[in-house]
């Protein structure tokens, strides 16, 4: 059933509701939950047969629901949605308050969060009422990172969070540089964020929850921006944050994103509601529209049975309707049919009906079901742990490295490493594809600009956006260093009049990576080797208790634990 032993134990331990249920037992429950009348209504949102063919389209691995379907199909609470999307809409305490309320009953459903918060005055303006000054949106977005890292989403999975601030806002310069972790030193010591990040990567440190991105409107085109787009360039290279969020012409408003950045928005408290077509599973053109025509319905059949977290979501929800179909396995898909990673004609025309049938399948369900159709149909979301039950690539990305050496952690005291042959290059390796002729997201960081023309060309097809991480070489090697800063901003400003938005990740820029790419022969011939060794933070604690000792102000822990909080000299405080 599931290709790998990975996605067949991701599937037990996560998604499974007990020891017997099969995965085609999951597809079954999901669609009668959704669509049939499980949810003790009688009321059956598709027609038998249309749930029958669903069912036999997500056992087959070529229609994938989101997690959260995957998730909450046959329990009580039906918080089918990935993400919802907010906005501080006053510059008040009584709105910073309520913004935190929001995203925690959000994130207590199991949806992410992200937040624009540009309409924070800046830092050091004067309050009238209280005679103070303000404190910026910075600590607000801190506040909002320490709810992520203390509610765990649904009681299930590690909160997901995205703040976003415009180019133009007086504190953006603050706000380029918040994360630039291996220049930031922890009080007392001279040991960096980094370097507490590389011994154990889940070490709080600023906005370390929370992928960050800059908001560019039309002036960003004209060159009003161009010092901040230039540092935001630099920022990219060296640490990969912030990203890129492009809002022009008639889209100019849509700055809210989702947590991945492939929903947008121009409402407070608008929702998410994913699932993703496997292209790698599918065969024909043909099959391809079925797979599109009833995942659609699907999607919508959603709008109507997913409980919401709050009043002012279901509003925004019966406003918008707003259901982000996707697409994974695209990179296996190119890689059987002997396609470099770009576009081509072949692509283009299942693209074509991908972005047709996918409205009138839409439409036409939305009015048999009297809701208003939807402001967006398509979104291409990273698809982490679906594409490993599917065992195919994520999303539109790469497959990452034919083979990697993975650390985890299992006991809080030691890492765990393992060598692995990515499941979706072995499939192909048995089908007799040479491990040399898989292209990797290692090698294309190599040749960054095909990388984003292709995104700059999917995204015609695409009325949201596509999130993907575009790998980059490490910052200070030979191809990403200061002197690559200029001809990088060309190339974005070249292809960014085309995109909703760019992410970049350089090697070894956030701390300790899990995964780090290795010779395939290195990997085929120690598979299974599991080896341990203490882990690295546990040589350094003491230091790190002696440097606690000594700060001013200390963030809750568990006593005597490695996630000890040891704060910046300087940690932003919140003034309303």
């Amino acid at each position: 059933m599931f290709r790998t032993s990975y996605g067949e134990d991701i599937f037990k331990t996560k998604y499974a509701q007990n020891q017997y249920e099969t995965w085609h037992d999951r597809a079954k429950r999901v669609v009668n939950w959704v669509c049939g009348d499980m949810d003790g209504t009688k009321n059956h949102l598709l027609s038998k047969d249309d749930q029958a063919q669903l069912i036999q389209f997500i056992s087959e691995f070529k229609f994938m629901p989101g997690g959260r379907y995957l998730w909450y199909g046959g329990r009580e609470a039906r918080f089918f949605n990935n993400c919802y999307l907010l906005r501080l809409e006053d510059d008040s305490r009584e709105e910073w308050a309520a913004l935190s309320q929001r995203a925690m009953s959000c994130l207590m459903t199991g949806g992410g969060i992200g937040a624009d918060v540009s309409l924070c005055r800046p830092g050091g303006r004067a309050l009238r009422r209280t005679g103070g000054v303000s404190s910026g949106p910075l600590p607000l977005l801190s506040t909002l990172n320490e709810i992520g890292r203390n509610v765990m989403q649904g009681g299930s999975r590690r909160s997901a969070l995205y703040g976003s601030l415009s180019a133009s806002h007086g504190d953006i310069w603050d706000f380029l540089h918040y994360k630039n972790w291996h220049e930031r030193k922890i009080a007392g010591s001279e040991m960096t964020i980094a370097d507490a990040k590389k011994a154990d990567f889940n070490y709080p440190a600023p906005l370390d929850m929370m992928n960050i991105s800059t908001n560019y409107s039309d002036e960003w085109l004209s060159g009003n921006d161009n010092e901040v787009f230039m540092e935001n360039c630099r920022q990219a290279l060296m640490t990969g944050e912030p990203g890129f969020s492009f809002n022009f012409g008639a889209q100019k408003n849509e700055t809210l994103r989702n947590a991945c950045c492939e929903i947008l928005s121009e409402n407070d408290s608008d929702v998410c509601n994913l699932g993703s077509v496997n292209l790698a599973n599918i065969d024909t053109l043909e099959d391809f529209k079925d797979v599109v025509h009833l995942a659609s319905k699907f999607l919508v059949c959603g709008l109507i049975r997913a409980h919401l977290p709050y009043e002012k979501v279901e509003r925004v929800r019966q406003q918008n309707s707003r259901i982000g179909l996707g697409l994974m396995g695209l990179h296996e898909w190119l890689l059987k049919r002997d396609h470099r990673y770009e576009m081509n004609d072949e692509l283009k025309k299942w693209m074509k009906v991908y972005e047709t049938e996918s409205e009138r399948s839409a439409n036409e369900h939305c009015e048999r079901l009297f809701l208003n159709r939807p402001k967006g149909y398509r979104a291409i979301a990273p698809t982490g742990t679906i594409s490993i039950l599917a065992g195919t690539t994520s999303g539109v990305e790469p497959v990452y490295a034919v083979a990697y050496r993975r650390r985890y952690l299992t006991d809080g005291t030691r890492w765990k490493y393992q060598f692995v042959v990515d499941g979706t290059a072995q499939h192909l390796i048995e089908c007799g594809v040479k491990p040399a002729d898989i292209e990797s997201a290692v090698d294309l960081a190599e040749d960054v600009e095909r990388r984003v023309k292709f995104q700059y060309e999917l995204q015609k097809f695409v009325d949201h956006a596509i999130s993907s991480t575009i790998n980059l070489p490490q910052y200070g090697s030979e191809l990403n260093n200061a002197d690559h800063v200029e001809p990088f901003s060309k190339m974005l400003r070249k292809y960014g009049h085309g995109l909703r938005g760019l992410t970049f990740y350089p090697s070894g820029s956030r701390g300790g990576q899990p995964i780090n790419a290795v010779p395939y022969e290195e990997a085929a011939s120690k598979r299974g080797i599991i080896s341990t060794k203490l882990q690295g933070l546990c040589r350094i604690s003491s230091c790190l208790n002696k440097i606690s000792s000594q700060a001013s102000l200390h963030a809750p822990g568990l006593p005597g634990s490695a996630n000890m909080y040891v704060p910046l000299a300087t940690p932003p405080v919140a003034r309303l």
